[in-house]
């Protein structure tokens, strides 16, 4: 599955993407309520891990605010308090589950799994656009009968493409969603994943090309 985690506490951040990744989850990381909101409206995911306390716009904010828009994405709900009164706050806004910090990394993975077969999701373990297949299970992109194998950040990149193929990504949110928001990665980083996936690509014959938009990004094209 792929999954938002909405957490401004670092360390507890991470600690939630080396859990659900290790369970054969992919994860995007955001540190506050306003990044939130972009992130749920601009892409896609199974489901929201969303901490009640943050910066810029609470979690209950934002859980209204996109119920609200019509977003269905299940949401559990991630806080320190254990009030009953706070629960019902979250529940009535719209979340699905609600569970509290600190929580046990099962309880964490099997509230995850309940909620996901509660709501009937699919767990996505490719993607195709044209005549590109990217498997998630193998880190494999294939064009009819060849395949190749992609690095970590290829596939990272890769997957966020072929999931919005129709959208620019710059090179800051290439940075954001495939190294993270504390990444040291640079400009140059992106050129030059953005130029191994190109010759990968060549390399699969594939009408499907990486275009370089100066001054704004990157985006897929298909050529005919």
């Amino acid at each position: 599955m792929n999954i938002l985690i909405v957490e401004d506490e670092e360390a507890l951040a991470g600690a939630l993407e080396h859990i659900l990744q290790k369970a054969g989850h992919t994860t995007d990381w955001v540190a506050d309520g306003r990044t939130a909101l972009d992130y749920i409206r601009g892409f896609s995911y199974d489901l929201v891990l969303l901490d009640i306390m943050l910066p810029r716009l609470d979690g209950i904010s934002v859980l209204r605010q996109v119920r609200t828009e019509g977003v269905q994405t299940p949401v559990l709900m991630l806080t320190a308090r254990t009030t009953v009164p706070d629960k019902v706050k979250g529940l009535n806004a719209g979340a699905d589950d609600y569970l509290t910090k600190p929580f046990d990394p099962e309880e964490l993975l099997a509230r995850v799994g309940a909620m996901t077969r509660r709501k009937g999701a699919m767990v996505l373990n490719e993607i195709s656009y044209e005549d590109l297949t990217l498997d998630f299970n193998t880190v494999t992109l294939h064009c009819g009968s060849q395949d190749v194998q992609l690095s970590p950040k290829e596939f990272q990149i890769a997957r966020l493409m072929l999931t919005e193929p129709n959208m620019t990504f710059s090179k800051e949110l290439l940075i954001t969603r495939a190294w993270g928001m504390d990444s040291e990665a640079t400009d140059n980083n992106v050129e030059a994943y953005i130029s191994f996936l190109r010759k990968k690509l060549r390399y699969l014959g594939s009408r499907v090309t990486i275009r370089n938009l100066q001054k704004i990004g990157y985006r897929l094209e298909v050529q005919p």
